[in-house]
């Protein structure tokens, strides 16, 4: 049996000889993690900087330490009626029986975090596994190291590995975890590792939750004011460079209004990043293997999306020699 096979059949035995947590031991839990996190604040995004090569703090904080801390905040306000059963009708047939929907514990869930948003994709899938009172088994995305360091530090001191069991490693320890038999399996990723992810899970008959990413098309109508649109797009589409599952990949507009927007967003860009390239608040792409060296949008993946697609052509210029960051 597999180091991986022991602690998800710690956690299975765990969960069936205990009682479901109670709302008082998840708040606690909860309450624990999210002080945790702000704990590690300052650390966590140190370790993000080290993984990316260069990423603002602020960018980190806002995007993932804040965003994670919020969702905390949100379940445990409203964790207290997410649990309470709801009544439900029954049939006049069955009169005079009377019916609830109680909801309980899956049993052990899987969650495989991503390396675009490493602290906020792993422990938002993890809060809410939790709080609905499973066990959790976390698998870390390989690309950013350092993050992984801090995260499995601070969830193995809060939580014992019966509960929270944190794993690391390569794309075959990431093949391995999929063949358990989790009880639920979330994934955030490509497509592409998405279908192989799906696949291993069905020879178990694990139910699985995909996030995925695609090409995202932001649609400008003709009365909308192409500088404000541009600012928008470009706020989303700049955002840690591009590397966000939902960033726009391209813009459908009147062709009218294709030179016009096009300035718009060569000036929102300016002011956003007023050194290019090597404003400090600009990330970098986390991996340059990841760079295809292709200038057709059609031909980039969602993940590494970091310019703008004007019609057939896009205006994203190739990766400098020995470079990890883009010229939009």
């Amino acid at each position: 049996m597999t180091e991986l096979e022991l602690v998800f059949r710690s956690q299975r035995e765990s969960y069936a000889c205990s009682d479901a947590p109670d709302l008082k031991e998840r708040l606690e839990a909860l309450a624990a993690l999210r002080t945790g996190v702000i704990a590690e604040a300052d650390a966590l995004a140190d370790a993000v900087q080290a993984d990316f090569g260069r990423r603002a703090r602020t960018e980190t904080w806002l995007a993932e330490i804040l965003t994670v801390t919020n969702e905390l905040a949100h379940i445990r306000r409203h964790l207290r009626s997410w649990m309470k059963p709801r009544r439900v009708p029954v049939d006049w047939t069955f009169w005079p029986a009377r019916a609830w929907i109680r909801y309980e514990p899956l049993g052990v869930v899987g969650v495989i975090g991503a390396w675009n948003y490493p602290i906020v994709l792993s422990l938002s899938p993890l809060a809410n596994a939790f709080s609905a009172g499973n066990r959790v088994m976390l698998k870390l995305p390989e690309r950013t190291p350092a993050t992984n360091v801090v995260l499995k530090s601070l969830l193995n001191r809060l939580f014992p590995e019966t509960r929270v069991a944190v794993v690391t490693g390569d794309a075959s320890v990431g093949k391995a975890f999929t063949r358990l038999p989790f009880d639920h399996l979330l994934f955030t990723g490509s497509t592409e590792v998405g279908r192989q992810v799906l696949t291993q899970a069905a020879a178990q008959l694990t139910p699985v939750t995909l996030e995925l990413g695609g090409k995202s098309p932001a649609i400008v109508d003709q009365d909308f004011p192409l500088r404000i649109a541009a600012d928008r797009i470009a706020a989303g589409k700049f955002l840690n460079a591009g590397q966000t599952c939902i960033a726009p990949d391209y813009v459908l507009l009147p062709r009218a209004s294709v030179e016009a927007f096009e300035r718009h967003l060569k000036a929102a860009f300016a002011r956003l990043y007023p050194k290019g390239l090597d404003s400090p608040d600009y990330t970098w792409i986390i991996d340059p293997d990841r760079w295809l060296g292709s200038h057709g949008c059609s031909k980039m993946r969602a993940s590494e999306a970091g310019g703008l697609c004007r019609s057939s052509r896009t205006s994203v210029n190739g990766l400098p020699p020995g470079g990890r960051s883009r010229q939009p």
